[in-house]
């Protein structure tokens, strides 16, 4: 007998995408993020929706297939941020034809822009940070929505920071999702969770290279689950060198994408290609 085969995750925006096995990595443009660009946040704090815009609408010229949106700054109303600028969003046709990575902290912003939302939307994120009961609860609010959902490698006792913490809990969480709650598979992503690298501390030496042993276990072992993470995070120790983080990226990129990483937070356009990467710098990398 064949093993049942795992339908493709499909997401969509105003145009439909399908994510299989075999579909080429996702760039998920990571720019309309006011914790993670300075001038966005600038942009949405001083009510600049149209640059803020201008901002989204690069991220899909540039090659995003999904944009991440986080509103989560402590001098903005939050909510009232994503709302305003999904439906924005919903209005701009060559924005909103790819689907929509809702972000954030705080459950109420989250299920407040997937209100808005007019296409299936993936949910950023959920985990067992608080226990197995509140997991559960947002697992089927997520599913009542049609959303797919991020699943964050942290659990009771904090987050996965080795192989075997980012293979326990991603196993106890599929699980969960899939045994107790009925979520299907194929929306499931993980994020093994992408530390940075090369900071002076010994034990963090093999961050990224657990974040990709761990990506090839759920791929082997979870039928159906997806992988993401956010692939900045990995070069945070170079903040200020592009050139560099340009390269670990990219060296990074091409190690988990064979390990079956599927999608990635990016800034989109600023991932090379590993062949083009000065080979000094590759091999340092």
């Amino acid at each position: 007998m064949q093993p049942a085969q795992v339908p493709p995750m499909k997401l969509s925006g105003l145009e439909p995408v399908q994510i299989a096995a075999g579909s080429l990595f996702v760039n998920i443009g990571e720019r309309t993020n006011v914790t993670g660009s300075k001038a966005f946040a600038r942009m949405i704090l001083n009510g600049l929706y149209e640059e803020a815009l201008a901002v989204a609408r690069q991220q899909v010229e540039n090659g995003a297939q999904v944009i991440d949106i986080n509103m989560d700054e402590a001098m903005l109303d939050s909510k009232a941020a994503m709302v305003r600028f999904l439906q924005l969003i919903a209005s701009e046709p060559d924005i909103a034809r790819v689907p929509i990575m809702v972000d954030s902290s705080k459950w109420e912003v989250i299920e407040a822009g997937l209100r808005c939302i007019q296409g299936k939307a993936i949910v950023n994120s959920i985990s067992m940070k608080e226990g197995v009961e509140p997991f559960k609860h947002q697992a089927r609010l997520v599913r009542r929505y049609g959303a797919a959902a991020v699943v964050m490698a942290f659990d009771e006792k904090g987050q996965a920071d080795t192989y075997e913490r980012k293979v326990e809990i991603c196993e106890r969480a599929y699980r969960i999702l899939v045994d107790e709650v009925g979520f299907p598979p194929e929306d499931i992503i993980f994020d093994p969770n992408i530390f940075a690298i090369a900071t002076g501390i010994e034990e963090h030496n093999n961050y990224a290279v657990d974040f990709i042993n761990a990506t090839r276990w759920i791929k082997q072992n979870l039928p159906g689950a997806k992988v993401s993470g956010g692939v900045s995070n990995v070069s945070f120790s170079f903040r200020g060198n592009d050139p560099v983080r340009e390269a670990i990226h990219t060296v990074f990129l091409y190690h988990a994408i064979q390990a079956g990483m599927d999608m990635g937070i990016v800034n989109a356009g600023m991932v090379g290609v590993y062949d083009e990467v000065e080979p000094v710098l590759r091999e340092r990398v």
